[in-house]
């Protein structure tokens, strides 16, 4: 038998097509794979690095404002820049950048010269290049996961960040703890790098094709995006609901949930770090399960459902008794939260055109991220006034009941 259709007899995983099917996906996930690493290993130096530098939460505060604020403010402009210019070459720009600017935070940890202002002028510009990277890199995946490996695709890319985010935070305490700060930044450094190296390989699928000839004004560009997602229900729908539903969620489990466990649970600092860990373990979960399918049936449905799932499992915390109950309950809410995600992504990956995806990306992006702020004063304000348990019993009601709400919609709950 010829060697070409032996190849083309063998049989993969469905999981794992992408990677032997597609040298493409290959160099975009890497390239993935690692920055996501090295920005792993940073969000677990950084706090620390900030609070041995001024021992001021309103400190840390402040970098984390100066980095959302640049991301929520270039958003809208980069989802025209995306769909305008080559996005491979945007992607390149911003890890560049991103490069050169945690080299420069290792250069001057290791003088000592690295003050407040230099960390929040640093972050900031990361937050930059995150808000121009982000809808350029959606776009990218819309184009390179192909229907045939769509659904294996986003679930072996969502499968590595989360795997990542679990291992990045181990490597960057051990770090912090046998070497230095600036050694992580510098290894941060080095994985921007080599994903700029590996999107080398793809320059010429980032090259944006257009339908239209007739020329378009730069502002309304920007609202190209928002005619497309008001012309479909799920789009609009899904944008508006999680814009509210992030603030419940996020709020939860940023602020609630540690104050559960470390003052109203009085359980050890190391059971926080494996409850967060239960949710990254049912996210990769989820993903697994996600990708051994090429296509999923009443997507609608179960995507909203897991939404409801992991407000649920929320809901049961304050009533957990018992240690192990944490984690399993954050194990339920990761893995429900994960399946609406793929199934959200794939979604406007079919019903998005690629050449306004970059704006339509944008604005799903400031629909998650510009009132997460405003979800953190409201949840530390609730939980003042009705207390943690309280807060926690209102904030998760309403997820649940808005997700149920939301499946009363014909268009979203038949969404197939």
């Amino acid at each position: 038998m010829p060697q070409n259709q032996l190849i083309k007899k063998q049989k993969y995983p469905e999981f794992f097509r992408p990677l032997a099917v597609s040298k493409a996906f290959r160099s975009l996930w890497i390239g993935n794979a690692l920055s996501t690493f090295g920005s792993a290993i940073t969000n677990v130096i950084l706090p620390l690095f900030v609070y041995e530098l001024t021992d001021s939460p309103m400190a840390m505060g402040t970098i984390m404002a100066a980095y959302m604020i640049p991301v929520v403010l270039i958003l809208p402009v980069s989802g025209v820049i995306v769909d305008r210019f080559n996005r491979i070459r945007i992607m390149q720009i911003a890890d560049l950048i991103r490069f050169l600017l945690m080299m420069g935070l290792m250069t001057l940890g290791i003088l000592g010269r690295l003050s407040l202002p230099v960390l929040i002028v640093i972050m900031a510009g990361m937050g930059l290049m995150n808000g121009l990277f982000q809808p350029a890199f959606a776009a990218m995946r819309a184009r390179l996961f192909v229907p045939d490996i769509r659904n294996a695709a986003n679930a072996l890319n969502q499968f590595s960040e989360q795997l990542l985010r679990l291992i990045g935070p181990s490597i960057g305490g051990l770090i912090v703890s046998f070497a230095s700060a600036t050694l992580g930044f510098g290894i941060d450094a080095c994985t921007f790098f080599l994903s700029f190296f590996c999107l080398m390989f793809l320059a010429q699928a980032g090259s944006v094709e257009k339908t239209k000839t007739r020329k378009e004004t730069f502002v309304h560009e920007c609202f190209a995006g928002i005619q497309v997602i008001k012309k479909n229900t799920w789009l609009w729908v899904t944008i508006v609901f999680f814009s509210f539903a992030n603030i419940c969620l996020s709020g939860m489990i940023t602020v609630l949930v540690p104050w559960l466990i470390k003052v109203h649970a009085h359980l050890p600092n190391y059971m926080y770090g494996l409850t967060m860990s239960g949710a990254a373990f049912g996210s990769i979960a989820a993903a697994f399960l996600f990708g051994m399918r090429k296509q999923w049936r009443h997507r609608g449905m179960i995507g909203y459902s897991g939404v409801l799932i992991a407000g649920l499992a929320l809901w049961l915390m304050p009533f957990a008794h018992h240690s192990f109950l944490f984690v399993l309950f954050m194990i339920v809410e990761g893995a429900g939260v994960m399946i609406f995600g793929l199934i959200w992504e794939t979604s406007m990956q079919e019903l998005v055109s690629p050449e306004v995806f970059g704006r339509v990306a944008s604005i799903d992006m400031v629909g998650s991220f510009a009132l997460l702020p405003i979800g953190y004063f409201v949840t530390g304000w609730l939980a003042g006034v009705l207390g943690g348990i309280g807060a926690i019993t209102l904030m998760s009601s309403l997820s649940v009941g808005a997700a149920a709400l939301i499946l009363f919609v014909p268009a979203i709950r038949n969404f197939d």
